[in-house]
């Protein structure tokens, strides 16, 4: 597997009820359409061999001869699909008939699952025609004189791929086999299904599937029923679908009356990160019963080719859809409100202070602390809002500062650090020309101090506004604006910081035409601390993402290493995909060094970061979610990037 992906399919073919032979050539077809997109494990439906909705022909051998025969042919004419194929049929084994998945290698039974649990109610009546593989009493089964392994605790495995199957009512069950397979190692789950459809059934199902791929830390693959079967009481649309860790990554067409599948590229790597980080995964291992690892053979798997068959977001913190990010913003605010309602409230504080730029990170910290003033019944001019120009201060920046305060209603101070900054250059005998760190250094932390003694004389604490991103690159000075008491955007990262302001100026200001268009206008201000002055025309000269590059790579660089533990190369590769044709390789290689350095680099800021909120599932706070030694090497990730580097070089 390259990177740990591992590429899956759940087909549903057209079916002919009770026409075995009918029924393979159509998994054939199907099966192979899938195999030559790549697919290396393929589910096909419950029964298809034969057909679900069989009813009382299952007692008929006839039918069960047929089941047999075809599953023979099936495997011959599988022999040059180099995949894990699943298909379901009735096998009879010492007097009864089992509802099976019959798992086929290469044109080699690798083994069988019989289904545990049979429906017995409402349109279902499994127990009058199988047998549970409860009452199971062998471990071979003979096809044809074929002489096939059979039982529930099969895994076939290729690499770190561990592959369990149940079959359609196990998954509606208060413990899934798929639950017992999960902890015994299994991180893909094929389910042969064969769900009818009913009103608000079909949503109820999506949510058992991605509950179950959640909670197993497995991706699932889930195939059921379609055109075909018997209408006589009841309809099968079809359901092609694959989830992974608690979302659904490909879904194919219900209600076709041709065959349709769902092809997604699974990470295997991503799903074994996840258990490790989730420590509780592994204390359920006790629960496991014994399961037999069968392998699974494959030829060569092709290099990784650059066409991705799962979705990688450009922007992973941010929510695609416009209802679902809507829904976030709301949550994330009212998460950073409660985190600050509460410090107040511990503290009887009725005072705070915050620095506002007319930048992105203060509007929202002070956003916040409005709403937080709000909801503890607390005066809003209890919130000081203090500008403080200087040598980098821009004319938009000022006046949406002022713009913004006067809207909400907060105390305004206006406190000029020019001359103060100047006196301190003299201090320690700096050239005010000399605009190097010092320069910067000295204004950022001539601020911050401006902040703590204000919010000493009212009796307040100080609102601190840094984000996760700049966090994560060191973009704070230290003992400057990385200190506060309070820091409600600690854990959000930059490019989710424009989607909460851009939500404040459609939802909270939406009545208030000037305000959201200041709002608006902040969004689209260039990022930049302000510390170098302004161009000839007044403009922003210093910006932050010349300097460190830009903030959406390296939020996609942050949430990949933290979130899911990927190494520099397999970042950069799925980096170079989301964003092709928007930046090169090379640019993109620049900057993840660039990350990776300045994140290894930087941590002994981030070892005493000021108190607040976590947020989202990526946080950097010493006391929560990261403990790195803030000496600690960066030399594996920056070799690994000259090694990407070499092979740029080679690729010319």
């Amino acid at each position: 597997m390259y990177f740990g992906l591992m590429r899956v399919a759940a087909i549903v073919p057209k079916v002919k009820v009770a026409d075995c032979d009918y029924n393979a050539l159509q998994i054939i077809e199907e099966a192979t359409k899938a195999a030559n997109e790549g697919a290396r494990v393929i589910v096909t439906p419950e029964l298809g061999i034969t057909g679900y909705t069989c009813g009382d022909l299952f007692h008929q051998s006839t039918l069960l001869d047929a089941a047999e025969c075809a599953l023979i042919e099936l495997m011959e004419d599988s022999a040059d699909i180099d995949a894990l194929l699943v298909v379901g049929a009735p096998l009879r084994c010492r007097g009864a008939v089992y509802n099976c998945a019959v798992a086929i290698n290469k044109g080699n039974i690798l083994g069988i699952v019989p289904k545990t649990y049979l429906p017995n109610y409402k349109e279902f009546y499994e127990k009058r025609w199988f047998a549970s593989a409860t009452v199971l009493d062998a471990d071979y089964v003979d096809l044809c004189g074929i002489k096939a392994r059979i039982s529930p605790t099969l895994l076939f495995t290729y690499s770190d791929m561990k592959v369990a199957i149940e079959l359609c009512e196990d998954l509606w069950t208060p413990v899934p086999p798929a639950s017992l397979a999960a902890i015994a190692g299994a991180n893909v789950i094929l389910n042969l299904s064969a769900s009818n459809e009913l009103i608000g059934k079909h949503g109820y199902l999506m949510s058992l599937i991605k509950q179950q791929s959640a909670r197993c830390r497995a991706a699932y693959v889930y195939a059921s029923s379609g055109y075909g079967e018997s209408t006589t009481d009841l309809v099968f649309a079809g359901n092609a679908v694959v989830a992974e860790d608690g979302r659904v990554i490909a879904e194919g067409e219900r209600f076709s009356t041709e065959g349709t599948r769902a092809i997604a590229d699974i990470d295997i790597q991503m799903l074994n990160n996840e258990r490790i980080t989730a420590t509780s995964f592994a204390d359920s291992k006790c629960l496991a019963p014994e399961y037999e690892e069968i392998e699974i053979s494959y030829g060569p798997l092709k290099p990784f080719d650059g066409v991705l068959m799962r979705p990688i977001s450009r922007h992973p913190f941010v929510p695609s859809d416009e209802q679902i990010l809507n829904d976030r913003c709301e949550e994330i605010i009212n998460i950073q409100v409660a985190g600050l309602m509460r410090r107040l409230d511990h503290i009887h504080c009725n005072s705070l202070v915050v620095g506002v730029s007319g930048g992105l990170d203060s509007t929202l910290a002070l956003l916040v602390a409005a709403k937080a003033f709000d909801r503890l019944k607390l005066d809003r001019s209890g919130i000081i809002g203090i500008t403080m120009p200087g040598f980098g201060t821009t004319d938009r920046t000022y006046n949406n500062a002022l713009t913004l305060m006067r809207a909400l209603g907060v105390t305004i101070k206006e406190i000029s650090i020019v001359d103060a900054v100047k006196q301190h250059f003299a201090d320690i005998d700096h050239d005010i020309n000399n605009h190097n760190i010092t320069y910067e250094n000295s204004q950022a932390r001539e601020r911050t101090q401006i902040l703590m003694d204000y919010s000493n004389k009212c009796g307040g604490i100080v609102l601190g506004t840094g984000d996760l991103s700049e966090l994560a690159l060191g973009w704070a000075t230290y003992n400057g604006d990385h200190m506060s008491m309070y820091g409600v955007n600690a854990s959000i990262p930059k490019t989710l910081v424009k989607y909460l302001v851009r939500w404040f100026a459609l939802t909270g200001f939406a009545s208030d035409k000037a305000t959201s268009d200041t709002l608006l206008d902040i969004v689209d201000t260039p990022i930049s601390p302000e510390l170098i002055p302004a161009d000839e025309k007044g403009n922003i000269k210093q910006k932050t993402e010349d300097l460190v590059g830009p903030y959406e790579l390296h939020d996609f660089f942050l949430f990949h290493m933290i979130r899911l533990g990927f190494s520099p190369e397999k970042i950069f590769t799925l980096c170079a995909i989301a964003y092709e044709g928007i930046y090169d390789k090379p640019f993109i290689l620049r900057w993840l060094r660039e990350f990776y350095r300045r994140f290894f680099q930087q941590q002994f800021k981030r070892s005493c970061l000021p108190d607040g909120p976590k947020v989202g599932s990526v946080s950097l706070s010493p006391r929560g979610d990261w403990r790195m030694p803030s000496d600690a090497s960066a030399a594996l990730w920056l070799a690994e990037c000259d090694m990407i580097a070499v092979r740029l070089k080679s690729e010319k």
